[in-house]
């Protein structure tokens, strides 16, 4: 059994990561941050010392977006970590970087962007740029491979700001669903993404960067109605700004050939079994945050 660690276990993608199908496939290993801090040389070279694997998922990233308690530093921490994973390959085989559509830059986004589309502008952002740096590295490497992805969505996500489960909560409190203005996205739905990791666990594609994306776009106003219609509620939707804002999608053609039998979970099913996952969690939900938009 290949023993696989996963970095920002708490996290998102990494705490969904270790409680998904694939801790049946795999021994998982998600460490809390007093086990494996990889921001801190000490702390990955004295857990490496003791510890190796065959695999690394690596999702742990200080965040910079707008619920963030702390941004500052957010480019030193995030390539002090990989630089420290880097260090010390020797105790790993293989290294799956969950990156970011950000690579591409915000200020210029295409619809359905190639991977080739990377490297056209240098984004200004600093969470854009820090994908940037590692977006110019990783490929480079062997064994190492990075995945853009754009949209995700799925329980354990920050529902104060992500806007499908922040839909979702604000009409299980009958609250009005709210948008800043509509724009398409690519939402890939969590649980899809690990037959993606199973591949890349288990295969050493030619290609060494991938947009992690479903094949179809989606409209947040169309979101909206999905869970409005789930709901069952005579919820409001309002939306700030007419007009459509700029789409944040990619090309997924380099996954569909690595992976030709991949498919998709419907938007609606997903955001089904979401909503009736947050309906379950109802009693643990903070409604104080769905009253003021962030």
């Amino acid at each position: 059994m290949k023993k696989i660690l996963v970095t920002g276990g708490s996290g998102f993608i990494g705490r969904n990561v270790a409680e998904s199908y694939l801790q049946n496939k795999y021994e998982l290993v998600a460490p809390k941050r007093s086990e494996l801090d990889c921001s801190d040389d000490e702390s990955v070279r004295h857990y490496f010392a003791h510890h190796s694997f065959d695999v690394v998922i690596h999702s742990a990233a200080k965040p910079g977006h707008r619920n963030a308690g702390d941004t500052t530093s957010l480019l030193l921490t995030n390539n002090r970590m990989m630089a420290n994973l880097l260090h010390h390959r020797d105790k790993w085989g293989k290294l799956l970087n969950m990156g970011s559509g950000a690579i591409y830059d915000m200020r210029h986004y295409e619809p359905k962007m190639k991977e080739s589309y990377f490297g056209t502008h240098i984004p200004v952002d600093e969470h854009g740029y820090n994908k940037y740096i590692l977006g110019r590295m990783l490929p480079t490497l062997d064994r190492v491979y990075d995945f853009r992805i754009f949209g995700i969505y799925g329980k354990y996500e920050d529902y104060a700001i992500r806007f499908i489960s922040n839909a979702i909560c604000k009409a299980i409190f009958d609250l009005p669903i709210t948008l800043r203005q509509n724009r398409k996205f690519d939402y890939l739905y969590i649980n899809d993404l690990m037959p993606i990791l199973e591949h890349f666990i288990e295969h050493d594609p030619k290609e060494k960067a991938f947009n992690i994306t479903p094949d179809n776009s989606i409209g947040l106003l169309d979101i909206a109605h999905i869970v409005k219609d789930i709901s069952g509620k005579a919820i409001a939707i309002s939306v700030a700004q007419e007009g459509m804002g700029m789409e944040y999608s990619g090309d997924n053609s380099l996954l569909r050939n690595e992976i030709p039998a991949l498919s998709f979970t419907p938007i609606e099913k997903g955001v089904r079994e979401l909503y009736e996952w947050y309906e379950g969690s109802k009693q643990s939900l903070n409604q104080q945050l769905f009253l003021t938009d962030k």
